[in-house]
């Protein structure tokens, strides 16, 4: 999406304000809301808007091969589909590099903050373990998918159930599940996405707001025991070519502390 210098001075000289075209103050989020069970055949699957913008996520478990380095550990493999459906800026074929970097920095958060007990999901060490592919979809683009696929991987990852193993086969039996759910921590990762404007701090841009930035960063957040005091910091991802000041990252380091609790009591993480 291409906006015209004119809007992005408009952007600008909002922000200067405190204030934004949709009157959000700029460290404001729209509305959250999460839909699970959107799909019947997946493990765990929900639909997540953060105001306009939706993305749907599934995880699906299957049985590979470890890797070498890990052989009594399962596995983890994100993808990221940005669909012609939700913005005329994509199109039909393999993944651009933003569905590649979407996906890391959603694998990555998943991956550090230790959410998934790996050592759980081995069947036959060296051998036989499970494999959890967590599918991200974007519906609508309107601003902010890094936040939006975060959690929605997330959310699918914790109401996601374990499914019924053939022993002789050797095989998942997809489609039918047992009443364990995905062996987790309680390490539940949230992604807050500051972007820069000027010299303005924002979270949840909308599409033209995310068009005029200069540059954005996403820190990814944990509590490793679940306490407000265990909180780390387990991933951070820079995009875009503006530049952060050191004082600016400290600064959006404690406004994601800050943020996080709040995504938090929204989404009822527990």
């Amino acid at each position: 999406m291409k906006i015209s210098n004119l809007t992005k001075d408009r952007i600008r000289e909002f922000l200067a304000e405190g204030k934004r075209f949709d009157g959000r103050k700029p460290l404001d989020f729209r509305k959250i809301e999460i839909e699970t069970g959107v799909s019947k055949f997946a493990e765990g699957s929900v639909r997540v808007k953060i105001g306009d913008t939706e993305v749907v996520a599934g995880v699906k478990l299957d049985v590979t091969e470890p890797y070498p380095d890990s052989e009594d550990e399962g596995t983890l493999i994100t993808t990221v589909e940005l669909l012609p459906l939700s913005s005329p800026k994509y199109e039909p074929g393999p993944p651009r590099i933003e569905a590649i970097e979407l996906a890391r920095i959603v694998d990555r958060g998943i991956r550090e903050s230790g959410l998934i007990d790996f050592s759980k999901l081995c069947i036959e060490k060296g051998e036989k373990v499970y494999g959890v592919f967590v599918d991200i979809y974007s519906i609508n683009d309107a601003g902010n998918l890094i936040d939006a696929s975060c959690l929605a991987a997330v959310s699918a990852l914790q109401i996601a159930r374990m499914p019924k193993y053939d022993a002789k086969k050797e095989k998942v039996k997809h489609g039918e599940f047992t009443s364990e759910t995905l062996p987790l921590t309680k390490a539940a990762p949230i992604t807050v996405t500051f972007y820069k404007i000027g010299n303005k701090i924002l979270v949840d841009p909308t599409e033209e707001e995310d068009e005029a930035s200069d540059g954005r960063v996403s820190i990814a957040l944990s509590k490793k025991t679940g306490k407000k005091e265990d909180i780390l910091i387990n991933a951070v991802q820079k995009g875009k070519t503006g530049t952060f000041k050191e004082e600016e990252l400290f600064k959006i380091i404690d406004l994601a502390v800050e943020k996080a609790e709040e995504l938090e009591e929204a989404i009822k993480i527990k």
